[in-house]
């Protein structure tokens, strides 16, 4: 008859758990997928209501603007080396 150690039975607890929340987990993921997949479809059905409703009443003011550029200077160039003098 074999007996179990206190290590095997350690070890089977471990993997028992890691199991289960392995589970959870991929549930988890899953269901925020689908809440986030539901919430693209309600925002897309107000994107396109409102675009529908502007083009009905010719509303050029509610059409994407395009972008400026910022006015924030870049660096361009080297940087110079401190010289030893």
């Amino acid at each position: 008859m074999a007996s179990r150690t206190d290590e095997q039975i350690a070890k089977e607890n471990r993997l028992r758990l890691f199991r289960e929340h392995s589970a959870r987990a991929m549930e988890d993921a899953a269901s925020e997928g689908d809440a986030i997949r539901k919430n693209m479809a309600h925002l897309r059905e107000l994107r396109l209501a409102k675009e529908a409703e502007a083009s009905s009443t010719g509303d050029v003011a509610s059409e994407a603007k395009p972008v400026k550029p910022s006015n924030k200077k870049r660096i361009t160039g080297t940087v110079r080396q401190p010289t030893d003098e």
